[in-house]
């Protein structure tokens, strides 16, 4: 969610109001902004849009909730010691946090561990662990309209009596002391970014958040009038025309089972009813196809955890191969292949077939993403039911990624086309009459080179390193991974600095290369490269050859409120992932809409990036989802393009000789190893390419009217992007609710003017 001060005070249209009496008491309003934490409760691209997709909802006027983990520990705090990452431990709430209020009236017990006993009346869960679930609300101000939603976050407490009500009341002391047992549950995030790591206290987390909220969820519809009908056996069949619950990747895929539960054990409805309204009630959003990032927990585990929701597994997938079956006879392959349980080895719960299977609808969240989902990876599920799958493509709140982070051009953009563009972003494209003003162009190019400066001085009071402002900023900023290929700019930056040692004198287009992100712990190769990117660093940034033409700089502890110093700042935005590995991307659409230009690949939404902008007017380079399969087909040969590029073999023999480490030749041994005998992303498949592209960069950089009249258009054309635009899709063809651009009225005037006019709609 990042920082909340700001983004409240815009969107409740009090901002001046504010800088101006903080002014006034002797204080800088910047200077404030600056001391509170960010909350950094989620890992990367996932969590960011969630944090996006409810400023949107709120915006449009949507009855929505957002619900979470109140993590005590958020991501990681990344330090920088002698090149490598170390990770301190983010304390976000030592000094409280003011935007929550505790809801305890409204705690919820959370069942684990025992057994099933079957009954006359049906199945009973019975010798549980309970875990109580402490609601914290935050608000969520929509823009300029009076409506404010909630952000739910639970934590967990053990109830009282815990371990007391045992045999064991002897050691009482310990008793109380073993209650962070159950505590632990909230107590931190994992730090993996598209990497599933199957640990019991992380299947813990997703049944406690779903167990908490879809309790929530069912007190609220039978509080209200759809569920206080007289008949139990009729009460819940309005329950999808009133809720949505819409699932952030698999992660809380066991509210499928877990509603099932409720329904069939609980309020003992009939399982084929429970299913019906269970599969209208979902809707599933894939956010990767990487197979390592994808969910399958054990069955053991899930069998000693909720043995209850492993049978109900079980009979869900016994209903869905049955129909398989049916439809294809003594198909047993295709059986094997769609089961929601994989044999072999350990047993396994495959959790995107529960969802898919579970849910009314299933997205992708990029075109060219969502085509990958229906043809390779879903292909069978797709073929079966194709009217379920869809595509809803990623956006980016405008209010925090152009009015709070770039005030300047925000103003520059409300002078020429007014400001209705905040809420209907659309309209950007308004600024096509302006590319040929000369007046503007410079503007524009003047609210970028205030940015630069401002970061440069950032950069200088927190990094101690100078960097030249008016040198190009050529930015990479996201999670570290080996599919994003920083390695690969790594690479572009040791042949730019192989090419000024080689001839000093010639022209060379001064360029500051900015890299950040966060590397989990575990992930060794990631780590590598953050080493590798500082190695490089050092001997560029000391050689006086290169003096200032050249400079690389790892941007440490990348997060929320970095990157909304960064993003205004930067020239070049490289979104440089093998074709077919970035489901969509969200870093590119604030980069576009700050006035950067994109040097990237086919892939993830750079392709609408393209498209609504035209290519030629970014950098697009590299192989297509084609070519790469194509390859895989062919075998894909790293040392082919060594023995043929010159520029390429020398910067790998200077990684691999220790030119970049010489206390320690072998260092980056494992790097190279990689990059020629299992890179799975094709690093030098798309090195040549790449640097080509890059001189391209180069040479538009040095025309200065050029490049801005690019950027409007880019500018122009960034509207598609808003979150906005994202959750009415989400709205009209997933949630079937109508967004309302109704201004509620203030608390302070009567309300009786527009009482009827509220929609009554699906609660999302």
């Amino acid at each position: 969610m990042g920082r909340t001060l700001q983004n409240t005070m815009i969107n409740l249209g009090l901002q001046n109001a504010c800088d101006e009496a903080i002014y006034q008491l002797g204080l800088d309003m910047e200077e404030l902004e600056e001391i509170e934490e960010d909350a950094g409760l989620g890992n990367g691209g996932l969590g960011r849009l969630a944090a996006c997709f409810l400023d949107s909802m709120a915006t449009l006027g949507l009855a929505a909730y957002g619900y979470g983990i109140r993590y005590e520990y958020g991501i990681f705090n990344q330090k920088i010691r002698d090149g490598w990452q170390v990770e301190e431990a983010d304390d976000w709430l030592r000094h409280g946090n003011p935007w929550e209020k505790a809801r305890p009236e409204y705690m919820l017990p959370v069942h684990f561990y025992g057994r099933v006993e079957h009954t006359a009346t049906g199945a009973k869960w019975v010798d549980t662990q309970v875990v109580l679930a402490l609601p914290y609300d935050t608000p969520v101000p929509g823009y300029m309209n009076n409506t404010v939603n909630t952000m739910r976050l639970w934590s967990a407490r053990a109830p009282n009596d815990f371990n007391l009500r045992d045999f064991n009341v002897g050691d009482y002391i310990q008793a109380v002391l073993d209650r962070n047992l159950a505590e632990n549950i909230s107590r931190v995030l994992y730090p993996n970014d598209n990497f599933f790591e199957g640990k019991e206290l992380r299947l813990k987390q997703e049944y406690f958040v779903v167990a908490a909220t879809l309790q929530d969820v069912i007190r609220r519809f039978k509080a209200s009038k759809f569920g206080s009908t007289d008949s139990v056996r009729t009460m819940f069949d309005s329950f999808p025309d009133q809720v949505a619950i819409q699932l952030n990747d698999t992660h809380p895929a066991m509210a499928i089972p877990e509603l099932m539960r409720i329904f069939v054990d609980i309020e003992k409805l009939p399982w084929n009813k429970a299913w019906d309204i269970t599969k209208q009630t979902f809707a599933y959003t894939n956010h990767t196809v990487l197979p390592e990032a994808l969910e399958r927990w054990p069955v053991d585990l899930v069998e000693k955890l909720l043995p209850r929701h492993l049978q109900i597994i079980y009979e869900i997938n016994q209903r869905h191969l049955d129909h398989i079956a049916s439809l294809f006879p003594n198909d047993m392959d295709r059986l094997r292949r769609m089961s929601l349980i994989e044999e072999g080895g350990t047993k396994r719960i495959n959790m995107a077939h529960l969802c898919i299977v579970g849910s009314h609808a299933v997205n992708g969240v990029a075109k060219i993403h969502s085509e990958i989902v229906k043809t390779q990876v879903f292909k069978d599920f797709a073929a079966l039911e194709p009217e379920k799958f869809q595509n809803k493509t990623n956006g980016i709140t405008p209010r925090r990624w152009l009015l709070l982070c770039n005030p300047g051009l925000a103003e520059l953009i409300a002078e020429k086309i007014g400001e209705d563009y905040v809420r209907d972003l659309s309209q950007l494209t308004k600024l096509h009459k302006f590319v040929d003003d000369d007046l503007f162009i410079r503007e524009v190019a003047k609210v970028k080179q205030e940015n630069k400066v401002k970061f440069a001085l950032y950069l200088e009071k927190e990094y101690k390193v100078k960097i030249n402002p008016s040198s190009m900023f050529d930015v990479h900023v996201k999670r570290i991974h080996e599919y994003k290929r920083q390695l690969m700019n790594c690479l572009h930056i040791i042949t730019m600095y192989n090419r000024i040692r080689r001839d000093p004198a010639k022209l060379f287009v001064p360029r500051t290369v900015i890299i950040g992100g966060k590397a989990a712990p575990g992930y060794h190769m990631a780590k590598m490269i953050i080493k590798l990117v500082n190695a490089v660093a050092q001997v560029v940034n000391n050689d006086p050859v290169v003096g200032g033409k050249l400079k690389a700089i790892f941007l440490e502890n990348y997060r929320v409120s970095l990157a909304e110093k960064v993003i205004p700042a930067t020239d070049l935005s490289e979104q440089i992932s093998t074709a077919g590995t970035e489901a969509s991307g969200t870093g590119n659409m604030k980069f576009m809409l700050n006035g950067a230009l994109t040097i990237g690949t086919m892939d993830g939404a750079n392709v609408e990036m393209a498209e609504e902008a035209g290519e030629e007017n970014m950098f697009i380079f590299g192989m297509r989802v084609e070519d790469v399969t194509e390859l895989d087909r062919k075998g894909y040969n790293a040392q082919e393009y060594y023995d043929r590029l010159p520029e390429l073999k020398q910067a790998i023999d200077q990684i691999k000789s220790g030119f970049f480490s010489p206390n320690e030749p072998d260092l980056f041994k494992d790097v190279v190893n990689m990059l020629f005998h299992h890179d799975r992303f094709k690093v030098f498949a798309d090195y040549e390419a790449y640097v080509k592209c890059q001189e391209k960069v180069s040479e538009l950089y040095l025309n200065s009217k050029a490049w801005t009249k690019m950027v409007i258009r880019n500018i122009a054309a960034a509207g598609k992007f808003s979150s906005d635009r994202t959750i009415k899709e989400y709205a009209r063809d997933i949630w079937h609710v109508e967004p309302s651009d109704l201004k509620i009225p203030p608390p302070n005037e009567p309300r009786d003017a527009v009482e009827d006019k509220t929609p009554n709609g699906t609660a999302a």
